[in-house]
């Protein structure tokens, strides 16, 4: 997630230039072929300007559509952050028995490695996503690494034994909060708490399946292809035509006026495009790329307050910005 007030100019046009650098080429091609071999090949520029309204109709209801996968990811994790410091109001106010410092610890403890966990696989790469374009140019390379972070991430949380538990799971995450509502069992039949007690640990227990359930959805389920695909074509098929129709309104100009058709031809491009990519990078928003939902900021946010519950020592300091990003 960037958090300056404005992405720079360049910085947006470095990330998008193509479209436009092809754009003027092609454009300077058509004008060239024109010029020289005296053949019209100017369209009259109403057609095209009517296929230009329905791709902008159609990249405006891409654009909503990848916002709202956007914006419910971060309503999810909100939750997550909620019923986080619900849970750990909760541990520190009912277990209140022999050794209960201990106990607090661990119960809190358990509920970060799942967050650890469940972040961890969300940025697990999906074949829809940007795997070769991920954020490495402006902001830091945070795709988690699986296979050889996770365990070291863990061990400072839970025992090996729990680690070594999760082993060949398919989702740890899932067989976290397993190990955490059988642990609430134990405790409850050491008469830790009464049933009340341990029926509202169950009840935050379910709130945590039911926000790693939402965000596993958009993570496993893609903005539909077939929408996706159509908004890239027609914005293709658009810009095959533009430097025809903009050749026809400047075909009776002389000097360099005649020449200012190509890059007017890569502007507009560029523009069509550049709102097709908006919409492209904002469908996946645990991909790790540019406009991610900030979820390893919002984990280690909730680690510090829960810590800071138990008084724990050693607590962390916020994720920082890097580049103008939060991840």
């Amino acid at each position: 997630m960037y958090v300056k007030r404005n992405y720079g100019f360049w910085m947006t046009f470095n990330w998008s230039k193509w479209p436009f650098i092809v754009g003027t080429a092609y454009g300077f091609v058509i004008c060239l072929l024109s010029f020289f071999s005296k053949v019209d090949f100017s369209i009259p520029w109403s057609p095209i300007s009517i296929m230009g309204i329905a791709v902008a109709f159609y990249l405006g209801f891409k654009n909503n559509s990848s916002y709202d996968r956007t914006w419910e990811a971060r309503k999810i994790w909100g939750s997550i952050v909620n019923n986080s410091r619900t849970f750990g109001a909760a541990v520190v106010s009912f277990v209140q028995i022999e050794d209960s410092i201990a106990i607090q610890k661990e119960l809190i403890y358990r509920h970060i490695a799942w967050l650890t966990v469940l972040r961890h696989q969300l940025r697990l790469s999906k074949p829809w996503e940007h795997i070769e374009s991920r954020a490495q140019v402006y902001a830091p390379n945070i795709t988690e690494d699986y296979n050889s972070k996770l365990d070291q991430e863990l061990s400072l949380y839970i025992s090996q034994e729990e680690i070594q538990s999760l082993e060949n799971k398919a989702n740890k995450a899932t067989q976290l909060l397993k190990i955490q509502s059988q642990r609430f069992q134990e405790l409850k039949d050491k008469s830790a708490y009464e049933d009340f007690r341990h029926m509202e640990f169950h009840k935050l227990v379910t709130t945590f399946y039911e926000d790693q359930g939402k965000s596993e959805r958009i993570k496993n389920f893609p903005f539909p292809r077939q929408y996706a695909s159509t908004a890239l074509w027609m914005t293709i098929v658009f810009s095959f035509f533009v430097p025809f129709g903009l050749l026809n309104g400047f075909k009776d100009m002389n000097g360099l006026a005649y020449w200012l058709s190509p890059f007017l031809s890569g502007l507009i491009i560029w523009i069509f495009f550049l709102m097709e990519k908006i919409g492209d990078y904002s469908e996946n928003p645990f991909e790790g790329s540019y406009n991610d939902v900030p979820i390893t900021s919002i984990a280690k946010a909730i680690e510090i307050d829960l810590r800071e519950m138990i008084n724990d020592e050693n607590i962390p300091k916020p994720e920082e910005e890097e580049n103008g990003f939060l991840m």
